[in-house]
C-alpha cells in the first residue's frame, strides 16, 4: 500500500448519483420507492410481531424467519435516508464518514444475510432428515450462538475494509454512480494504491457470500437426496414444499448481488443503467419480498397474518 500522505487535498463530501436522464421522473421514482419501503417496513415489523407474540411459532424455522426480518429492516434503515433524499430533495452530498459508515452497514448487513440464509438451509435439512430430533438439534440456545457468530463473522469482515478506507486520502472524482455508498465505488475515489481493498475484498466475498452459497447448494442436494428416499409420493412433495419459500428467497438475495459484483470487479457494462438497476434490486427487492414469499407459503404464518389484518 502507498503512502496515504502523497496528497495534501482530501474531498470533505460525496456527490451521489440518482438515474441519470431520468430527473423529471425522480418525483414518481420517490413515490415507488417510498412505496416500497413502507411495505418492506411494515412486512416485517408484522412478521417480527406475530413471531414474537405467538408461542405456536416459537420454532427454530420461525426464529431464523425473524432475524432475517431484524436484518431486512436494519437494511431499510441504513440505506432508505440517502435515496430518499436523493430522488424527494435531490441531496447529493454526503460526508466521507457518513458515506463509510453506509457502506459498512450495507455490506455488513449483506453477510450476516448471507449466514442466516445458510443457517435455514441448515434447518430444512434437520427438520427433513431427522424430525424427531429437530428441537433438540436446533435449540434456542443453540439459535443463539449460531446467530452471534453470523455477527462477528460479518464485523470481522468488514471493519478492516472500512478502516483501510478511512486510511486514504480522497482527492480525485467525488461522484458515486449510486445514491448510497458502496465499497467497490469508494475505494475507486482513493489517491492512494488500493491493491489491498481490492485483493481483501474479493477474498472475503468468496469465502463468505461464495462460500455460504456453495452450502447452500450442497445442504439441497442433501435434502433432495433424503427426500427421493421417501416411499410415498405425498410426503415427497410436501417435504419439498416446505423449501420452496427459503429457495425464492436465496434466488433473490444472490443472483442480483452477485451479478453486481462481477460488474464491478471483472468488467464494465455497456449500459449505465445495468449496474444502477442491479444495486436497486438487491437492496430493495429481498426486504420487500421475504416476508412476503414466507406469508404465503407458509400455513401457520399466514393465518396468523390474516388473524391480524383483519383485526
Amino acid at each position: 500500500m502507498s503512502d496515504v500522505n502523497d496528497t495534501t487535498f482530501t474531498h470533505a463530501v460525496f456527490l451521489l448519483t440518482g438515474i441519470p436522464g431520468q430527473e423529471a421522473m425522480y418525483l414518481w421514482i420517490a413515490v415507488l420507492f417510498c412505496t416500497l419501503y413502507v411495505i418492506s417496513i411494515v412486512g416485517n415489523s408484522v412478521i417480527l410481531f406475530i413471531i414474537k407474540t405467538d408461542s405456536v411459532l416459537h420454532e427454530p424455522m420461525y426464529i431464523f424467519l425473524s432475524m432475517l426480518a431484524v436484518i431486512d429492516l436494519c437494511l431499510s434503515i441504513a440505506t432508505g435516508p440517502t435515496i430518499l433524499g436523493m430522488f424527494i430533495f435531490n441531496s447529493r452530498e454526503i460526508s466521507l464518514d457518513t458515506c463509510f459508515a453506509q457502506q459498512f452497514f450495507i455490506h455488513f448487513l449483506h453477510n450476516v444475510e448471507s449466514s442466516v440464509f445458510l443457517l435455514m438451509a441448515f434447518d430444512r435439512f434437520v427438520a427433513i432428515s431427522n424430525p424427531l430430533r429437530y428441537t433438540s438439534i436446533l435449540s434456542p440456545s443453540k439459535i443463539s450462538k449460531m446467530g452471534l457468530v453470523c455477527v462477528l463473522r460479518g464485523l470481522i469482515v468488514m471493519l478492516p475494509l472500512t478502516i483501510l478506507l478511512k486510511r486514504y486520502r480522497y482527492c480525485r472524482a467525488n461522484v458515486l454512480s449510486h445514491s448510497y455508498c458502496l465499497h467497490q465505488e469508494v475505494m475507486k475515489m482513493a489517491c492512494s494504491d488500493i491493491s489491498v481493498n481490492v485483493i481483501y475484498g474479493l477474498f472475503t466475498k468468496i469465502f463468505t457470500m461464495g462460500l455460504d452459497s456453495l452450502l447452500i447448494f450442497m445442504s439441497y442436494v442433501m435434502i433432495l437426496k433424503t427426500v427421493l428416499s421417501i416411499a410415498s409420493r405425498t410426503e415427497t412433495l410436501r417435504a419439498l414444499n416446505t423449501c420452496v419459500s427459503h429457495l425464492c428467497a436465496v434466488l433473490l438475495f444472490y443472483i442480483p448481488d452477485f451479478s453486481l459484483s462481477v460488474i464491478y470487479r471483472f468488467g464494465k457494462s455497456s449500459s449505465l443503467l445495468l449496474p444502477l438497476v442491479l444495486g436497486f434490486i438487491s437492496l430493495l427487492v429481498p426486504p420487500l419480498m421475504n416476508p412476503i414469499v414466507y406469508s404465503v407459503k407458509c400455513k401457520q404464518l399466514r393465518a396468523r397474518v390474516i388473524r391480524v389484518f383483519i383485526k
